[in-house]
């Protein structure tokens, strides 16, 4: 936090439909992470009051919105998709210089954006509720869903684009206004999206974005008594704090949040399949997502087979700026990531077995080599807590029982896998495995837009987020009795 002289674009609020600069004469320098010497961007620490501004425009434009057709708001977040789809290599160029991920990932996340549009676009034709028999005669009775009013969101800076998306997309669908706010790291990618909605024909009001800290601007519009509800994703410590405050308030709340996910080998499964989806769920992204392989739960049998192949595979991964096409494994995101992952790297050198990797890349941005621990204790901290990084962990186990039991052995709950042949093996595995989605033969990372995401435990709290299951946190649901027999007594 700090007043800098502007070497990029300032970045500004969108207000009521308005881009607008903050009144604050606090800024934050935004660097690409692969190259410390480019100015990317320059962002306002915008004020509580700016907040309470577009938590306003989005009150006032809630009446119109929440009485346009449904289908007519389903035609906007398709056109959102059409533009996203005609932007989408700038919108990524953007992205990889922003927050750090290679160019090809940036791609990923675009297209799973658009995915997630298309899908939810799709929606305006079908919310709706059910109708259900009634006890008495002539009676009609069904249930409607219908919008909350206002909703805020605060979002992360590892997908920038797919995250704000994937909350706005249902919320706005189901007829709410919405005021977000973005992760300090990336605010350009989050206005960009602004942008497409805008041009889009999303009428002035319904959606604003405010950029700031989350001291300020996020504890602002958590505590706003016209935001019906807020959706989170990010960090355990702040999730806690933001679903306890919104209870308080007898607030929604839903918070999506850590992550240390498993990936079981049995000695059956097809290793070389396995080894390529570990290494490839532990490394993109440079580990930085929720989903990413952290765990890798193998047995003995075949653990130094296994070990060996991982090895070979991370050697050739290039580490490097995100936008050489060459580039497997780009930067973390700042200074202060790259500080975590190196501090648990060297907590991991006294509890496990270094295999590979565990410095830092170059001097000119937030490098680290992929890293791979083997012979883990399931209890060590490498193990259990969140690292964030590319790093992964080795735990040898004897039999499927002791696989199972170390998988679930976490605070968090968020995605697994398991890879082999036995069917019974794999229905099993389903389940018993603690966690909201889970794979087989297949990586921890991969989610669709017809899917719901999200995990159980200390991984989320709320009502899950994607698919159709979405539009529920966005909606209150009304249970309606129409009596058509005017002369009968009233029932108790």
């Amino acid at each position: 936090m700090t007043s800098v002289a502007i070497t990029a674009p300032l970045c500004r609020n969108y207000i009521n439909g308005r881009w607008v600069e903050s009144r604050s004469t606090h800024t934050l320098e935004r660097r690409n992470p692969a190259d410390l010497n480019e100015v990317v961007s320059v962002s306002p620490l915008s004020t509580r009051a700016e907040i309470g501004e577009a938590v306003a425009a989005a009150k006032a434009a809630f009446p119109a919105w929440r009485d346009t057709p449904a289908p007519t708001r389903g035609k906007i977040l398709a056109r959102a998709a059409a533009l996203m789809e005609q932007r989408k290599e700038e919108l990524a160029r953007t992205l990889t210089r922003e927050e750090g991920k290679t160019f090809k990932e940036s791609l990923v996340e675009m297209q799973r954006s658009i995915n997630i549009l298309e899908f939810t676009a799709g929606e305006g034709r079908r919310i709706g509720g059910e109708t259900v028999p009634s006890e008495s005669p002539r009676n009609f009775t069904y249930t409607v869903k219908q919008p909350l009013g206002v909703v805020g969101a605060i979002t992360p800076w590892n997908f920038p684009v797919a995250i704000p998306v994937w909350k706005a997309a249902p919320a706005l669908v189901a007829g709410n206004t919405m005021v977000i706010k973005p992760a300090e790291l990336t605010p350009q990618t989050c206005a960009q999206m602004c942008e497409i909605f805008e041009q889009a024909g999303l009428p002035a009001g319904v959606l604003n974005m405010v950029l700031g800290a989350g001291e300020e601007v996020g504890d602002e519009l958590l505590r706003s008594p016209d935001v019906r509800a807020i959706s989170f994703t990010g960090s355990n410590e702040i999730g806690s704090l933001i679903y306890a405050t919104a209870a308080k308030q007898m607030k929604k709340c839903q918070c999506e949040m850590g992550g240390k996910n498993p990936v079981v080998v049995l000695k059956d499964a097809d290793l070389a399949l396995a080894a390529d989806h570990v290494v490839a769920g532990a490394f993109g992204s440079s580990g930085q997502r929720c989903t990413a392989t952290s765990r890798v739960v193998v047995e003995d049998s075949i653990a130094n087979q296994f070990v060996e192949m991982l090895v070979d595979r991370a050697k050739k991964l290039k580490v490097g700026n995100g936008l050489d096409a060459a580039t497997d494994v780009g930067p973390l995101v700042d200074e202060q990531q790259l500080k975590t992952v190196l501090r648990y790297i060297e907590t991991g050198k006294k509890e496990a077995k270094l295999l590979h990797g565990a410095n830092r890349v170059g001097d000119n941005g937030y490098f680290v080599a992929p890293t791979i621990f083997d012979q883990a204790p399931w209890d060590s901290t490498i193990a259990q807590e969140e690292i964030f990084g590319p790093v992964l962990s080795v735990i040898r186990v004897p039999d499927f029982e002791e696989a199972l039991r170390v998988a679930n052995s976490v605070k968090y709950g968020l995605s697994s896998s398991i890879y082999t042949n036995d069917a019974a093996r794999i229905f099993e595995f389903i389940d018993r495995i603690e966690s909201g989605m889970t794979h087989v033969n297949a990586p921890t990372v991969v989610s669709e837009a017809q899917l719901p995401f999200g995990g159980v435990k200390a991984t989320g709290v709320g009502l899950r987020e994607v698919s159709r299951v979405a539009i529920d946190f966005y909606t209150e649901l009304k249970a309606v009795y129409i009596d058509y027999n005017a002369r009968k007594s009233p029932k108790s």
